[in-house]
């Protein structure tokens, strides 16, 4: 019984420390009140995708590009995307999504897929704007994150952190979501999912245009 107890006993003084090193990891906070600061300051950013699907089951990966934006209205973000399956090429689909509500414009099928946050609003709308003018306490409440160094991406710097979901339900989805940040403009250069049944989707980010005026018009479904 007192081994029993002693092993018990140091297994909880372990997870205690390591609960402590966590939590004053100098690094990881000032990485996390540097994204504070950039959030604060974010107004908008336009960029050029590359999104490559990873299937486990057929090892396929397929890719998908395009531009994004991202425009902070008031206390909400809303996002546009659009999408096609070759560089240049006319567009396959429109993505938006503002105010909790949202849709995907099918330009073959001509086909519009609503899709409405509801009460998850807020979790949607942290997952649209994950790297992207979020704060460092938003990503706290959310993940756990361990920060893993740093790394330049196309020639800027930036931090590559590691987010485990909190919340059962989005680690149905995601086991954990890695990201490359610039902490000095709040923004990904490149984010790295995975799914509990072996998938990924990694996404690229170049072109960056940030804090500039953006023509969401040309976001809108034609």
């Amino acid at each position: 019984m007192k081994f029993f107890a002693r092993t018990a006993t140091a297994a909880v003084l372990a997870l205690a420390a390591l609960s402590a090193h966590a939590a004053i990891d100098p690094a990881l906070d000032k990485t996390l009140r540097a994204l504070d600061a950039a959030s604060a300051k974010f107004q908008s950013t336009e960029a050029d995708l590359k999104w490559d699907q990873f299937e486990k089951v057929v090892r396929e990966t397929t890719s998908q590009y395009g531009s994004i934006y991202f425009l902070r209205k008031g206390a909400s973000t809303e996002m546009g995307a659009i999408l096609t399956n070759k560089p240049g090429a006319a567009p396959l689909k429109y993505l938006h999504f503002a105010s909790g509500q949202g849709y995907m414009y099918d330009t073959v099928a001509k086909k519009t897929t609503p899709f409405n946050a509801g009460q998850d609003r807020a979790r949607a709308e942290s997952f649209l704007t994950l790297g992207f003018g979020g704060s460092g306490k938003d990503l706290e409440k959310a993940w756990t994150i361990t920060q893993q160094g740093t790394e330049a991406i196309n020639g800027t710097p930036t931090v590559k952190l590691d987010l485990v979901p909190k919340d059962p339900s989005v680690a149905n989805m995601f086991t954990h979501i890695t990201i490359w940040v610039d902490p000095t403009r709040g923004i990904s250069l490149k984010q790295l999912s995975y799914t509990p049944e072996g998938d990924t989707k990694t996404a690229y980010y170049t072109n960056i245009r940030y804090n500039g005026k953006i023509d969401t018009k040309r976001y809108t479904k034609k």
